[in-house]
């Protein structure tokens, strides 16, 4: 996994729930959903710039705790009548261990 770092462990994110990651892409809110998937979106909402890892973890998408915006984790495009996209970062689990792509740690923050 030459192009992975790893983020921590699968436990340290609870079910429907977040963490989040410091890069140089700035901060990253790594979700686990009910089904134990795990994605990762940058922890800013477009709309206000309300921190995503405190909202609520439905199904594969979050509710903004500011306003209540909802965002897709898989491709965090905002989801009905709201608009807009938070970047998303791919993540691979492997062991119960949580891996970044390699290439967030090069990005810069926007």
């Amino acid at each position: 996994m030459n192009d992975w770092i790893e983020i921590g462990r699968l436990e340290q994110v609870p079910l429907r729930g977040a963490r989040c990651v410091n890069t140089p892409a700035g901060k990253i809110a790594v979700f686990r959903t009910a089904e134990n998937q795990v994605y990762a979106i940058e922890n800013r909402c477009p709309h206000k710039g309300g921190p995503l890892s405190e909202g609520i973890v439905h199904g594969g998408s979050v509710t903004c705790p500011l306003h209540n915006w909802v965002f897709d984790l898989a491709t965090g495009e905002a989801q009905g009548a709201d608009e807009g996209q938070v970047r998303t970062f791919a993540v691979n689990v492997v062991d119960g261990r949580i891996f970044m792509a390699a290439e967030v740690m090069l990005m810069a923050a926007e």
